[in-house]
């Protein structure tokens, strides 16, 4: 497996990652651990070096998933990303607040790096800006944790272009996690390259549009109950059907390389590095062995011209949602006004 610096500052990982939210939840009930720390240690056979989670997921279920993952394994060898932030009731799992405020900086590092056992982490995000709180005042309490030893790294997720440079004017930013891949090209138009400028690595998330892109789930038909595709409308009606056409040219280079559609959207969106300029880390996220190993190949795929071309219209044309509607009193917390 290849290796890349995230951004100027940031740490060398695999070129390909693993998110492991799906492993807790969203997308049905958790899954079994013992098959979780197969896919986990599969990855790192595999050469996968970048684990990402949260500690929303699961409401800390994750976490402690991968403490028992790493107890395991060599935690030097490994570059751990996990996320703060996205507060949610224990019990009922609700969403509560964003929370970026300097108070709380210090005390959700300390409860992640004791769910995940370790002293350090070694990329540590804010999952969203706190609508509440000048991302200045959460990058300056973020930095202090760096100071401290407790923290290698700092990134951010789902930031705007201008979130961005107000953070980096801050403290050095290795990577922004955004959503990006084949379906959702929205990080194009500002953000990106707003990264390259500041010599800061893109991480997306859902590079598999959420699995649309495999060619597997191109529905809500098949899906468990408690998935939250379930009430995506890109996967839902006409949509879906439309959507479904999309694939066509994916399925054609595929055919082309003897591979697979997840292995094309994940090589597409490695070489968008050759295209404008940013290192590119996606975080593809499984329950199975033998996803983990089709995700790990397409980091030796490499796909011609021509068809980059053949690409290049899908995401201009998909058609719905990539996320359920929520209330309007969820939209206000998450700021989905000021980005």
């Amino acid at each position: 497996m290849r290796h890349v610096n995230l951004g100027e500052t940031g740490p060398a990982v695999s070129v390909i990652g693993l998110g492991c939210m799906g492993m807790s939840e969203l997308y049905g009930p958790a899954a079994d651990r013992d098959q979780s720390l197969s896919v986990l240690h599969r990855a790192v056979e595999l050469g996968v070096t970048f684990l990402d989670t949260s500690d929303t997921y699961g409401v800390g279920h994750n976490e402690e998933l991968l403490r028992d993952f790493l107890r395991e394994s060599d935690r030097d060898a490994l570059v751990l990303a996990t996320k703060f932030g996205a507060v949610r009731d224990p019990v009922s799992r609700a969403p509560l607040a964003l929370r970026g405020d300097p108070a709380y900086v210090p005390e959700a590092c300390d409860a992640s790096l004791r769910r995940l056992g370790v002293d350090h982490i070694d990329l540590y995000y804010p999952h969203f800006p706190d609508p509440n709180t000048p991302i200045e005042e959460t990058v300056g309490a973020l930095a202090e944790l760096v100071k401290a030893g407790k923290v290698r790294h700092l990134g951010l997720s789902n930031v705007s272009a201008d979130q961005l440079r107000r953070a980096a004017g801050i403290h050095p930013i290795a990577a922004v996690q955004n959503e990006w891949s084949l379906f959702s090209r929205e990080a194009e138009d500002e953000l990106v390259g707003t990264c390259v400028e500041l010599a800061v690595g893109f991480v997306p998330y859902a590079p598999l549009g959420r699995g649309f892109l495999t060619g597997a789930y191109t529905s809500t038909d098949g899906l468990a109950q408690g998935d939250f595709r379930l009430g995506v409308p890109r996967f839902q009606g006409e949509n879906a059907q439309h959507n479904r056409r999309l694939l066509d040219p994916v399925r054609q280079v595929a055919r082309a390389h003897e591979a697979t559609p997840a292995q094309v959207a994940l090589a597409w969106l490695i070489q968008r590095r050759e295209a404008l300029g940013v290192t590119v880390v996606p975080i593809p996220g499984t329950r199975r062995r033998e996803r983990v190993e089709e995700n790990a190949a397409a980091a030796e795929l490499r796909l011609t011209e021509v068809e980059l071309a053949a690409l290049e219209p899908i995401g201009g044309q998909v058609a719905g949602a990539a996320w359920p509607p929520v209330p309007p009193e969820i939209a206000r917390m998450f700021g989905r006004e000021s980005r």
